[in-house]
């Protein structure tokens, strides 16, 4: 009887203890806060509220945006790799959803960019003269010593080849167009909601110089803004409908309908799009990866025996035998001229190869971060002046291409912001990263400063007749590596099949632009929703 009660007793504890883990009666179904309440009580948005917050808007890509639902895959090569370069080796990653270009960034995108900077900031100004020609594409990459080439003359300015990747452009410069590419986006979504007007560029005070819209003086209701800015329409789609002005004030940074900020995107991200396993990805099928080259090749109709993509297939050999070529191409072609991958994404097998955002280095530190994976974060923040307002760029300044052009950093009226953390090197090359730091040894006089990605040091001067120079580093180093090498993905119409897998890595100066190189760019995005999936 006593086994009985006991029993009993232990059965009732049981079931207290599961109710009060949620096993209980009271447990709800989940399915988002789509009907969330405020802990104070108020409601989102309530007429007599004080606090208000941006409507909600179902997300949608830009256009010449693809969706990428985010997962895990396997980077780098399964396979064994033919070099023996263990750069690549395979490795576990995830990766968020994310918006990438549907196409490299053409000759015809990147001049609305030149033409607008050549607009806004003439380079008749002496004070913007440097920032329309250091964005400019460098066309002498088509020159070569033994070889005739006029397209340093016809490549980005001929309407033939409008359709075409831009090439000639360095890792500095494409990652200016994407930060010009935000501002001018979000200009062009808030004319359509009619926060500003639509007739904003026939009056030439609005756009000259530091008074063209940016969207840090958007975000930071700059004064700039109100002459030009629909304040009721903007009431609207912030949601606020109150006419106190004290709320107004305080709920000013509600930004319902801002277009997500361009960047270029990240290796695992190029990678992962660019494996286009969005059909096989619902049985993980993440280690069937055969070498590209083997996908790339037409089946029937008029594809049948021809190349699928823009590579050098041999030596002497870029596009095929006359008369009947395989991929008609012997140089770059037209971004959509071949088919795209699963994801509707084109050219990531061949064309052009792309700039990543990545700073490279040989091994990726997935024990450290195998979620967004990313090398090269540069923690920022806008500077103040006295008074608490922000700091706006005046004096603008540069960085020097290797061919001793400027390119700006900051355009005049953008809001100046300064480094607080540079995690480049994190973890990699200098001793706080190494297995002695592990185990409790401190840096000393022997350590202070070591860092085995020793590069060479460019340094620019101006000589005596006010020509840029770059003055030679003959310090004995031992790699080219450095904070200032990014990585490029993908094969090109210069390359051949072997790199055409999107496992596959290399990387140049950032500094640097070349022939057979261009980008596109990428956007974050917010899962689908779709994820859980039954099986």
């Amino acid at each position: 009887m006593n086994k009985l009660k006991l029993f009993t007793i232990m059965a009732l504890s049981s079931t207290l203890i599961l109710m009060s883990c949620g096993g209980g009666g009271n447990s709800k179904k989940g399915g988002g806060t789509k009907r969330f309440t405020s802990k104070t009580g108020w409601k989102p948005n309530e007429q007599k509220g004080w606090f208000f917050t941006g409507k909600q808007q179902k997300q949608k890509g830009w256009p010449g945006m693809v969706y990428v639902e985010g997962g895990t895959f396997t980077m780098g090569l399964v396979k064994d790799d033919v070099m023996h370069d263990w750069n690549n080796t395979p490795k576990r990653m995830q990766v968020s959803a994310f918006f990438i270009g549907e196409t490299e960034i053409t000759n015809y995108e990147y001049r609305e960019y030149v033409t607008w900077l050549k607009y806004v900031f003439p380079p008749s100004d002496l004070s913007f003269k440097e920032i329309y020609t250091g964005a400019l594409p460098d066309t002498l990459v088509w020159n070569n010593k033994l070889s005739r080439n006029d397209f340093a003359e016809t490549y980005f300015r001929s309407p033939e080849y409008d359709y075409y990747p831009v090439v000639g452009v360095s890792w500095l410069q494409a990652s200016r167009y994407c930060d010009w590419l935000t501002d001018r986006t979000n200009e062009k979504a808030l004319m359509e909601q009619g926060v500003i007007s639509k007739d904003l560029y026939t009056n030439d005070s609005n756009n000259q110089g530091a008074t063209a819209f940016n969207l840090d003086k958007f975000k930071g209701n700059d004064p700039e803004m109100e002459a030009y800015i629909n304040k009721q329409r903007l009431m609207q789609k912030t949601g606020i409908k109150s006419k106190n002005e004290r709320i107004i004030a305080a709920n000013r940074n509600a930004t319902a309908g801002v277009v997500e900020k361009f960047r270029l995107p990240t290796e695992v991200e190029w990678e992962f799009a660019a494996l286009g396993m969005q059909k096989e990805r619902e049985y993980n099928l993440y280690t069937n990866k055969e070498p590209q080259i083997e996908q790339l090749k037409g089946k029937k109709g008029r594809d049948r025996g021809m190349y699928l993509a823009n590579f050098k297939q041999g030596r002497g050999d870029y596009s095929g035998v006359a008369g009947w070529k395989n991929d008609g191409s012997p140089t770059t072609s037209d971004v959509k001229l071949y088919p795209s991958n699963n994801l509707g994404i084109y050219g990531m097998f061949g064309n052009v190869a792309e700039w990543t955002a990545d700073v490279y280095r040989p091994i990726i530190d997935e024990e450290a971060s195998d979620f967004n994976y990313y090398r090269g974060n540069i923690s920022k923040e806008v500077l103040k002046n006295a008074d608490g307002s922000f700091k706006k760029v005046e004096e603008v300044k540069y960085d020097t291409l290797a061919d001793g052009r400027l390119v700006y950093r900051g355009l005049p009226g953008q809001y100046e912001r300064e480094v607080v953390a540079d995690s480049r090197n994190y973890r990699d090359g200098d001793f706080q990263s190494s297995l002695d730091a592990g185990y409790g040894r401190a840096e000393d006089s022997s350590t202070v400063g070591y860092n085995m990605y020793n590069s060479k040091e460019k340094r620019f001067i101006v000589d005596s007749r006010g020509r840029v120079v770059l003055q030679k580093d003959k310090t004995a180093r031992t790699t080219r590596l450095s904070d200032d090498v990014r990585v490029i993905k993908g094969g090109s119409w210069l390359d051949g099949s072997y790199w055409l897998d999107p496992g596959q890595r290399r990387y140049r100066d950032q500094i640097k632009a070349y022939g057979w190189v261009g980008f596109r760019v990428a956007q974050d995005a917010k899962s689908s929703g779709k994820g859980r999936t039954k099986r």
